[in-house]
């Protein structure tokens, strides 16, 4: 089965709700204004509330409470608003998943986790549009939702990663590619901008000099997500490229900083996420 197959599968508990089709086409539409959002997103109630929930979360650190979904795309903008729906349907798919194959705590983690690094050594590096890299980051390895979902045995092979073979290269020897592949075809399936989709159908050239640094910084965040999960099994001159870390002008300094801030921000994300698996 190559990526595109496991992606094609993520249609019913992965698939994108109607609602994130029509944000997007409003988005597209120069005519729309900040009701019209609101219209969309206030018909779900659910969905009102994750954003709202999301709103307030350490993701954006705002001193005042935001309330309304027209207030929230006042402030935060209608790009931010459709990139926490987005975290919205990767929370939801707690709700339909339900496997042995891989640790869904650790998953979480490193996903939250992967997309706030990302975002955050992204300014440090002076690019712009950062919103576009949390959600980058947040979804790089949905894919290994669906190989544990689809193909359960292949993810337990993958799962068992160690220091002298880390996860990118198990998923090549057990897939001929990497959990990112699968998560560029299921973005692109969904009709994410090219612009999110691109530093993860990438990931695995972010070493070529050439390279764009939005590849560069999510390769660089995903190897922090997994020294953050796994404290003490990995040496991070092992697992951090200096290559990387050099070519977007980053000193050790930057990429501790980056580190705490972002795991501390996780923790209080992921208590909204899912409060019964992440407040024990």
């Amino acid at each position: 089965m190559n990526a595109y197959e496991y992606a094609l599968q993520a249609n019913g508990s992965f698939a994108l709700p109607d609602a994130c089709f029509k944000v997007k086409a409003l988005m597209e539409d120069e005519n729309s204004v900040i009701s019209d959002f609101a219209d969309v997103i206030s018909v779900d109630p659910s969905m009102t509330s994750r954003l709202l929930q999301i709103a307030n979360s350490a993701i954006y650190h705002f001193p005042g409470e935001i309330s309304t979904i027209s207030r929230a795309i006042t402030i935060i903008g209608t790009q931010a608003i459709y990139n926490m729906m987005l975290v919205d349907v990767a929370a939801s798919a707690f709700k339909h998943f339900e496997n042995q194959a891989i640790n869904l705590k650790r998953f979480w983690r490193m996903s939250i986790y992967c997309g706030l690094v990302t975002k955050n050594l992204a300014i440090k590096a002076g690019i712009k549009d950062i919103e576009r890299l949390f959600v980058a980051g947040l979804l790089q390895n949905f894919g290994e939702l669906l190989v544990a979902k689809i193909t359960p045995e292949i993810a337990k092979q993958c799962e068992q990663y160690h220091s002298d073979n880390l996860p990118w290269a198990l998923q090549e020897l057990a897939l001929g590619y990497t959990y990112t592949d699968i998560s560029a075809e299921l973005l692109k399936i969904w009709q994410l901008p090219e612009k999110i989709i691109l530093p993860i159908r990438h990931f695995n050239q972010a070493q070529s000099e050439q390279i764009n640094k939005d590849v560069k910084v999510l390769n660089l965040a995903s190897r922090l997500a997994l020294l953050d999960s796994h404290e003490g099994e990995f040496d991070y001159d092992e697992v951090i490229d200096e290559f990387l870390c050099q070519s977007l002008k980053l000193s050790k300094e930057d990429i501790d900083q980056v580190a705490e801030i972002s795991a501390n921000d996780a923790t209080g994300i992921l208590t909204v996420m899912n409060p019964k698996l992440f407040s024990r």
